[in-house]
């Protein structure tokens, strides 16, 4: 995550049952509610990441652009021959993919 950005106060603790759709986001859980996506950091909640897509603005738990090259976004698939796995979580050893979070 580039920014650290602190959401609004919340009333309750997420969780799982807290009512709130949770999405499994890179190193963390994000929650979903009124069209934010929030995690849980030192105490306190920060917004999630926004597609970086020139024509997208939806968040990256949610993103559904056809033609993604965000980084971040939870859909982009590595595009390495022997590996299937989300950009966001893909662990290939020898990754070439532009998109994957480890890849240089």
């Amino acid at each position: 995550m580039s920014t650290h950005v602190h959401s609004e106060a919340h009333a309750h603790t997420h969780g799982p049952s807290c009512g709130h759709p949770a999405i499994i986001h890179l190193d963390h859980v994000d929650y979903l509610h009124d069209g934010h996506a929030h995690r849980e950091h030192d105490g306190h909640y920060d917004e999630c990441t926004t597609c970086s897509c020139g024509d997208c603005n939806d968040l990256c738990v949610n993103c559904v652009c056809e033609s993604c090259t965000c980084p971040t976004c939870n859909h982009a698939v590595c595009q390495c021959e022997h590996c299937s796995d989300s950009c966001a979580n893909c662990a290939c050893d020898t990754c070439t993919c532009a998109t994957c979070q480890h890849a240089a």
